[in-house]
């Protein structure tokens, strides 16, 4: 019982992988539409303590292919303490289509006890234009970031999510890398099947219409997800979601730099998948369940566990370089074939920290 157990766990990855290599080769969707005029739209950025890393996602702003008039840049200086507020108010004063407001005491958890929701929902308010974008103050966007999302919406489509990748230096900032493109190549195949996915915080696009109608972030639950429930908010008013995977819809992202900050962030996401429907979280503790079965082969049969484990790793890898080969971006086999290792242990201690009995830490603030 438990060998056939494991074999059709196992089983179940190597075909996932399998079916995945197939989606992106053969069934890929890209998303196009054509506009007469182009459209106007907003920039929303929630700020909080990002003085180090904000000046790299202004930079990225002044270098986009698209028309100042038609571009209102919206900043929410969440009570930073550092110079954030400095950095902005002498960014803003360059260019009218620039402003940034504080979110005072007085507003704090006004809409949602989340701040970054809660900075959003403020913004929300003051968006202006037929689009809003939507990325984090430690990111860059391409310099084709706007049209590349306006040109992504077709008929019915309220929310646009875009490719984000990790800026990577050191082995664990690698191993990030791979770790959300293993994940967004997954969003990207269920969206294109039209099954539910998510939002991407720090790459994403939401027509007026959908925001509107949705009620944007100003009618959110408390979560620690925010783009997760905005995706099913807009998906409840009966519009699509477009995972638009392209050179000028890549962001990139900073790293956690230390396995504490790392598992802190997991934590937060593991709140989000506790929520999701019933397939998804078996889909993946499937992903889990492989490592548990691989180990029980290994220690049953070597050679077949080892032959099992390479297989897997040979299939993941074909799919992950075929999925970043799509955004002009090469990714070394040395890194795929021992990415499995920090996988694992990364997997199971996600797992026993969020089920440990403290607060998330986000954004220096702790949430239970």
């Amino acid at each position: 019982m438990i060998v056939w157990l494991g074999i059709g766990i196992v089983g179940l990855i190597l075909f996932q992988f399998v079916f995945a290599i197939l989606r992106i080769n053969f069934f890929w969707k890209q998303h196009r539409s054509d506009f007469d005029e182009l459209p106007t739209v907003s920039v929303l950025v929630a700020v909080r303590n990002e003085a180090v890393d904000l000046p790299k996602l202004l930079r990225s702003f002044e270098q986009l292919n698209y028309p100042a008039s038609r571009i209102r840049f919206l900043f929410a200086n969440d009570q930073s303490t550092d110079n954030t507020a400095e950095i902005l108010e002498n960014w803003c004063a360059k260019n009218p289509n620039r402003s940034f407001l504080t979110v005072v005491a007085s507003q704090t958890a006004l809409y949602n006890e989340n701040g970054k929701a809660n900075a959003l929902a403020i913004l929300g308010e003051k968006a202006r234009g037929e689009y809003y974008f939507f990325t984090d103050a430690d990111c860059e966007v391409n310099p084709n970031w706007i049209m590349e999302g306006v040109g992504a919406f077709t008929e019915n489509v309220g929310l646009v999510i875009g490719i984000t990748q990790v800026k990577a230096m050191t082995t664990l900032e690698k191993f990030q890398e791979i770790d959300w493109w293993l994940t967004l190549g997954f969003v990207k195949v269920a969206t294109d099947l039209n099954i539910q996915t998510t939002g991407l915080g720090n790459n994403m696009v939401i027509s007026r219409a959908a925001y509107q109608q949705s009620g944007g972030f100003m009618k959110l639950p408390f979560c620690l997800t925010e783009d997760l429930e905005i995706s099913r908010a807009i998906q409840r008013e009966g519009f699509k979601i477009a995972h638009h995977v392209s050179p000028g819809m890549l962001a990139l992202t900073k790293a956690e730099h230390n396995f504490r900050d790392l598992l802190d962030q997991r934590k937060r996401w593991m709140s989000g998948v506790m929520t999701l429907p019933f397939y998804w979280k078996l889909v993946l503790g499937l992903q889990f369940g492989y490592f548990v079965g691989l180990i029980y082969f290994v220690v049953l049969d070597p050679v077949l566990g080892l032959s099992l484990a390479l297989l897997k790793i040979l299939l993941q890898g074909i799919f992950l370089i075929g999925l970043t080969r799509k955004v002009g971006v090469k990714s070394s086999w040395l890194s795929l074939l021992v990415f499995d290792f920090y996988n694992f242990h990364t997997t199971v201690l996600t797992i026993l920290y969020y089920f440990w009995p403290s607060k998330t830490k986000w954004k220096s603030r702790r949430y239970p």
